[in-house]
């Protein structure tokens, strides 16, 4: 498992920042860098399962995952289970093992009305050269809506 980090510093107050980031609707809008038609079921509270989804040719595909900590407008930490593939989930197979506890967390740090949005998350290293294409464009993307 391989640590990627990521930041970006939004003119926004770290409130605005967090609700662009998790509220469905905006949530959507700056996910698309993942993958078009990104979206979550489920809620943040910390303890939640919550599915990170897109469609897929087949149903369904993403990650299934748990809220491990929630301190609002702070921090939130989540933690990876599993996959879903073709709309099944799956934290049984290889594959999806190899991912289970791998964190993926968001720090919110508010000076002078900006705030820098700093991302840790682990990855496997097939996908961490995709992360580090993706997460960039998908912050910017964030900080254009917050900024609004």
């Amino acid at each position: 498992m391989q640590k990627l980090n990521f930041s970006i510093v939004i003119n926004a107050s770290k409130e605005k920042v967090w609700d662009t980031m998790l509220e469905d609707a905006t949530y959507r809008q700056w996910t698309e860098a993942f993958a078009p038609g990104s979206y979550y079921k489920g809620d943040w509270n910390q303890g939640s399962k919550i599915l990170f989804l897109a469609p897929g040719e087949k149903g369904e595909m993403g990650m299934v995952s748990r809220i491990k900590e929630n301190r609002k407008f702070e921090y939130i930490s989540i933690e990876h289970l599993g996959f879903v593939q073709d709309g099944k989930e799956d934290s049984e197979s290889e594959g999806a093992k190899s991912m289970a506890g791998a964190l993926e967390n968001y720090t919110f740090n508010e000076n002078n009305g900006k705030t820098e949005v700093l991302v840790d998350m682990d990855s496997n290293e097939e996908y961490a050269e995709m992360f580090s294409g993706m997460w960039p464009k998908a912050l910017q993307k964030l900080k254009e809506m917050a900024e609004k």
